[in-house]
């Protein structure tokens, strides 16, 4: 077996050998050798939540920490028809279109950067405090098109590297590898936030193999994986170090609205004197992840080479228009109507939302402090951090949480997690997993803990029956 075909096997892909069938693509016509498509299908990270899709249907009864989804309880399918109609009557009334115009607007390729970035401007001055051109908006098909069209436009040499917060979404490496971009590592500091220090050294290490730090990819708010979130101090520190070295700050915040406390932090490019910041939204978490809506805030100055000067999101835009031509208008419509249903306020309209957010979250806190008293914490090196907001949690623990683990923890005890190792760029989290508690109502997080409690417990004893236990924190 070739190397190529070792690596994929290992990571569950599958790959014809000479002779063999060619499978869906008949008997008869090429082989495609998977050394000979792009290295990125190779990678075990592009099938990392295959996995966890392919054992939560294998044990359907199993209490799953493992989607990072929205609840579905808020979701109203009638709903959706009066968000239709308001944004409609937006477009009569407001925007003073005909019935012609309208039909258009709706039904026909829209604007590339999207129709509702007028009120998408309006929202962001109301929830954030962000001043925003609505020019300077990017409407894209989900947050995931958002970084691979700002990733493309950025990057324009081989030599460029982004660096990424480790541990880091695995949505923005695996999009850095598509598009055969290098990342480079940010350590956290010692409160899981990523550390301003790392950042500059980071740079440095970059520099010194003759490469050049040109974006530095993070997730402020409650992050995926992690849950950390980073006080006022260290976000304006980071954009001094930003500056410092030169680099564009990429802000993704998915998750900003779902503070523990309701107070939210002021975002990174609502802080942003220099124009370091690209900043990448989502309607998913907030709206419903079916519109696949998501947005970008581009509003950096391109100069051309006669000196005029363009936004970049119109150089986005133009890379846009050879990916997905433009984000649907249904799609903009039905979440332009729930912006303007709610006074242009997410915020406001998540409210029993990140209510019920913030009870799941301090539900599992409560319950892994039950389910692990102090003295067996610290007895096995067994320790969480504490989010102030959001949807997940990570768990220490003194054993490999791999997905052989995964598995047994399913089967044997009824609980799915997800293992950290995979967020992680160059290697490191191996002995700790993510809870995410965004979908279970606080019974099944209780129940949910009890038998993580089990597992956890199972596997300690089975490690010191082999005398194997390990203390090192992974």
């Amino acid at each position: 077996m070739s190397s190529v075909t070792s690596a994929a096997a290992s990571a569950g892909i599958a790959v014809n050998q000479p002779g063999a069938p060619s499978g869906a693509g008949g008997t008869g016509g090429p082989v495609l050798r998977l050394g000979d498509l792009h290295g990125s299908l190779a990678d075990p990270l592009l099938d990392a939540m295959n996995l966890l899709n392919e054992v939560t249907g294998r044990y359907p009864r199993a209490i799953s920490f493992g989607p990072g989804q929205p609840y579905e309880g808020y979701f109203d399918v009638d709903q959706v028809h009066g968000f239709y109609d308001a944004f409609l009557r937006y477009l009569r009334e407001e925007r003073g279109m005909d019935e012609a115009r309208v039909r258009s607007e709706i039904f026909q390729y829209g604007r590339t950067k999207g129709i509702v970035h007028e009120l998408l401007a309006r929202s962001l001055a109301v929830d954030e405090g962000m001043d925003a051109d609505p020019e300077s908006l990017v409407l894209t098909v989900g947050a995931q098109e958002g970084m691979i069209l700002v990733l493309r436009a950025l990057f324009a040499e081989p030599r460029d590297v982004l660096l990424v917060s480790s541990p880091c979404y695995i949505g923005i490496t695996g999009a850095a590898r598509t598009l055969d971009i290098a990342y480079e590592p940010v350590a956290e500091g010692p409160d899981n936030v990523p550390d301003v220090a790392a950042l500059r050294e980071a740079a440095a290490a970059v520099r010194a193999r003759g490469g050049r730090p040109r974006a530095f990819y993070v997730v402020p708010d409650f992050a995926n994986p992690s849950g950390s979130s980073m006080p006022v101090p260290d976000r304006e520190r980071l954009l001094e170090a930003a500056a410092a070295e030169d680099l564009i700050v990429i802000e993704d915040n998915p998750y900003g609205f779902f503070a523990l406390d309701f107070a939210a932090r002021p975002t990174l490019k609502s802080l942003d004197r220099d124009g370091r910041v690209v900043y990448i939204g989502s309607f998913a978490k907030t709206c419903f992840p079916g519109a696949r809506l998501g947005y970008v805030v581009a509003d950096q100055p391109v100069e051309y080479p006669d000196g005029s000067r363009v936004l970049l999101a119109d150089e986005l835009a133009k890379i846009k228009s050879m990916v997905t031509v433009n984000t649907p208008s249904l799609s903009q419509a039905v979440i332009g109507g729930m912006l303007l249903r709610h006074d242009a306020s997410l915020r406001r309209a998540n409210a029993d939302a990140t209510r019920f957010y913030a009870r799941n979250m301090r539900t599992l806190l409560a319950e892994l402090d039950l389910a692990f008293p102090a003295e067996f914490r610290e007895r096995y090196g067994i320790a969480w951090n504490r989010p102030e907001g959001g949807f997940f949690a990570v768990v220490q623990v003194p054993f490999l949480a791999d997905d052989a683990a995964m598995v047994r923890s399913a089967e044997r005890h009824g609980v799915l997690w997800t293992p950290m190792a995979g967020f992680y760029p160059q290697g490191g989290g191996e002995r700790r997993l993510r809870l995410s508690c965004s979908v279970l109502d606080p019974e099944r997080i209780t129940e949910g803990v009890t038998r993580l409690a089990a597992f956890v417990r199972e596997e300690i004893e089975g490690l010191e029956e082999a005398g194997g236990l390990a203390r090192d924190g992974g």
